[in-house]
């Protein structure tokens, strides 16, 4: 932080934003504010061009080589769970991944489209003893194996990856945003669908939240956000347990229970 503070100046009052990387911090300048982060992805741009994130200010170089960008400040809420259904969020949501400009920055950067294969082989490989023991992993792994979706080229976009209702903010103005891009990936759009519908809308809602997004519900469609959502919840359940959240751990574990029956 020291560094950011020599740099702004001392007319700045600089103080971290929480989160768990600990990479954010709060500038204060009198009437002014920004939200700063270190090392943030040259992704962050084309974001704010787009309008998705709240608007880039400036990105700059510290003296120890680490890139500091500044956006703008909003006074925003984030999202409660029930709100997530509604029409607008849908729509946002397409907008994203329709998003041809945000595919192409991701590939320059170097990031790859993720398989469904390619998916299953990390999971099983990360594996510890301590999981191959578990029931409900070990029928969540015979799931994905016997499963297996289909890919096609023209499903991927780029998907956000952890659309928590704490990521959505929504602003005094009614702008609405998405925040936090850094697990983003270039996917079938089903993987950021099914977490998103199986967490957030009813069963009984999914068609009309999916007409408002823009597609019909297809049993292809289907099959394939259920394949991500195992999957998703296996990595969820490691990382939760990894850090001793046991409430969130059962909460997935339950997920992956309902799922598979």
């Amino acid at each position: 932080m020291d560094h950011i503070q020599e740099m702004l100046g001392k007319e700045w009052t600089v103080s971290p934003a929480g989160g768990f990387t600990g990479e954010a911090y709060i500038a204060d300048n009198k009437d002014k504010r920004l939200f700063l982060k270190r090392n943030s992805s040259p992704f962050l741009a084309v974001l704010s061009a787009a309008g998705f994130v709240p608007k880039l200010v400036w990105t700059r170089r510290l003296e120890n080589g680490d890139v500091l960008t500044a956006q703008e400040w909003v006074i925003a809420r984030s999202l409660e769970p029930s709100e997530l259904s509604a029409k607008g969020v849908a729509q946002f949501l397409h907008r994203i991944h329709s998003s041809k400009e945000l595919v192409y920055m991701l590939t320059k950067l170097g990031i790859n489209p993720l398989e469904p294969q390619e998916l299953l082989q990390t999971i099983v490989g990360n594996l510890t003893e301590e999981y191959t023991q578990s029931k409900i992993i070990v029928k969540g792994i015979e799931f994905l194996e016997e499963n297996m979706p289909s890919f096609d080229p023209e499903d991927l976009v780029v998907c956000h990856s952890d659309l928590n209702h704490h990521n959505w903010l929504l602003t005094e103005t009614n702008s609405l945003y998405l925040i936090d891009w850094d697990e983003a990936i270039i996917a079938d759009k089903a993987f950021d669908l099914g977490m998103f519908l199986f967490t957030y809308v009813e069963q009984d809602q999914w068609d009309k939240w999916l007409r408002n997004y823009g597609i019909r519900m297809t049993e292809d469609l289907l099959n394939r956000m259920t394949w991500y959502v195992v999957a998703q919840t296996i990595i969820w359940i490691k990382w939760y347990t990894a850090r001793e959240n046991e409430k969130q751990t059962q909460k997935m574990e339950s997920l992956l229970e309902k799922i598979l029956g």
